[in-house]
């Protein structure tokens, strides 16, 4: 099976999994597991952040963040297309009772001056803009990765308005292993940082939320309420410890073979349009004689798998068990579609 929906599908290697079951445990509820202890502070490190906290999703890690820095009636400005709104169910208006002032950016990528323009005048009227979020990689805008000045910007223009700011970055190291930049470089542009440990990374399960020792005691809290608080995850925490020691280098290959696969849908004459591929992921968007339904069941006749997201687009996404051989079969496979 070759299984381009989603990096989450990932499973861990013989390695991560020896790591897990010689892990070290306790009870993270009490913080006596050894080795989430050993996890979160890593991640912190990595991040120039004081803290940081072991979650089971991403989703949680981003809501999470969004109820430590928000009270109910404020509003959060990101992009129309970003996670924390267009895929975590409605969670931020569920759990944190925000509203949310969705931008328009091209590829999914805000801008400074986008959010300065959107933040609410001080009028009863309107909801307290007290939150952005930016998303690194943009999951929707095809893997696109930030300009680091413009983050820098959109830091600056919350810091002048005194908004928090976060960061989804649930596929951040794709992006890092592009440009070359460090973790910590992010530290002083955001308040809170989220970064996915079960998509590229290969562990089984499992995000982080980073920031300073007063908003991770207060997310420690919210995630207790969210349902969160684990016992003995250090047999997960160790499969992240696996993927942040030996996975992240290792994407720079994910990243090429989306790229060498973007190139190839360019050629294919059912292909209308192709995003311009930045890391692990190709959005494509297939010509009016082709449908969506029947270009997936052409894959899974070959048993290649495939993401339908909308009219007639369609999502590949490369990871670690995601191969050169498969990449040929790949190749091959749309050749022989007319």
């Amino acid at each position: 099976m070759i299984d381009l929906r989603s990096d989450t599908v990932t499973r861990p290697s013989k390695e991560m999994l020896d790591t897990m079951f010689s892990a070290r445990v306790g009870d993270d509820v009490f913080s006596d597991d050894p080795t989430v202890n050993a996890l979160e502070e890593k991640a912190a490190a990595m991040f120039a952040k004081e803290a940081a906290l072991f979650c089971p999703s991403g989703t949680m890690t981003n809501q999470i963040a969004i109820n430590v820095h928000t009270r109910p009636g404020d509003e959060v400005i990101c992009h129309k297309h970003a996670h924390v709104y267009y895929y975590e169910g409605g969670a931020m208006m569920r759990n944190s009772g925000v509203s949310v002032c969705l931008l328009d950016s091209p590829r999914g990528q805000i801008t400074a001056a986008e959010v300065e323009a959107h933040i609410n005048p001080d009028n009863i009227h309107r909801p307290v803009t007290s939150l952005v979020e930016a998303e690194n990689t943009m999951n929707k805008g095809g893997g696109t990765i930030y300009k680091f000045e413009e983050l820098e910007l959109i830091s600056g223009v919350c810091r002048k308005h005194g908004l928090k700011f976060h960061l989804d970055g649930a596929r951040l190291f794709n992006a890092l292993v592009e440009t070359g930049e460090k973790p910590s470089k992010y530290a002083h542009l955001f308040d809170s940082v989220s970064i996915c440990l079960s998509k590229g990374l290969g562990a089984p399960i499992g995000s982080l939320l980073i920031g300073d020792k007063p908003f991770i005691r207060r997310a420690r809290r919210v995630r207790k309420a969210f349902g969160g608080a684990m016992r003995q995850a250090g047999y997960l925490a160790a499969a992240g410890i696996y993927g942040l020691d030996y996975n992240i280098s290792r994407l720079k290959k994910d990243n090429d073979r989306a790229r060498h696969l973007g190139s190839v849908l360019e050629t294919m004459p059912f292909v209308e349009s192709v995003i311009p591929v930045e890391s692990n992921i190709v959005i494509f968007k297939l010509g009016k004689k082709e449908s969506a339904e029947t270009f997936i069941a052409r894959l899974k006749e070959h048993d290649i798998h495939a993401l339908y997201l909308d009219g007639q687009t369609i999502r590949f996404v490369t990871h670690l068990d995601f191969t050169d051989s498969m990449l040929e079969k790949v190749e091959s496979v749309l050749q022989t579609i007319p």
